[in-house]
């Protein structure tokens, strides 16, 4: 699963970590870079793999563990009110997401019910040419 967030959004997503440390232990978790950091801060015992930070090219490669099938869902925290400097990104994922039928949440309710439908989660690495 990846955990991506805005700026803006990036206390919700460590809010909404916490309160499903328990299912998210079970899950290979990967998150662009401040939004890793401040979720391995928040909850240490969660194994995260930091990628980069979004602009950086985080976004693109989230993208590549969508395209990869190493994903079962990704958790993006947009936040609709501010400016999106990286808004093409954030419409690539959404294709991605859309092109291999990919749960995309981008709310705390909607990943809730993500994480409520996907646990336990099966491994979706054998399953690659999805």
């Amino acid at each position: 699963m990846a955990l991506v967030a805005h700026d803006a959004k990036k206390d919700e997503m460590v809010e909404w970590v916490r309160r499903h440390r328990r299912e998210l232990k079970e899950v290979p978790l990967f998150a662009t870079g401040t939004t890793g950091a401040r979720v391995m801060e928040a909850v240490p015992e969660l194994d995260v793999t930091r990628l980069k930070s979004g602009p950086l090219g985080g976004d693109q490669q989230v993208g590549a563990l969508i395209a990869e099938g190493a994903l079962e869902a990704v958790i993006f925290f947009i936040d609709p009110l501010s400016a999106l400097p990286h808004d093409v990104d954030v419409k690539a994922l959404t294709r991605l997401a859309t092109v291999y039928d990919l749960p995309f949440a981008c709310s705390p309710s909607t990943a809730t019910l993500i994480i409520e439908r996907l646990s336990p989660i099966e491994d979706r690495t054998e399953n690659l040419d999805r």
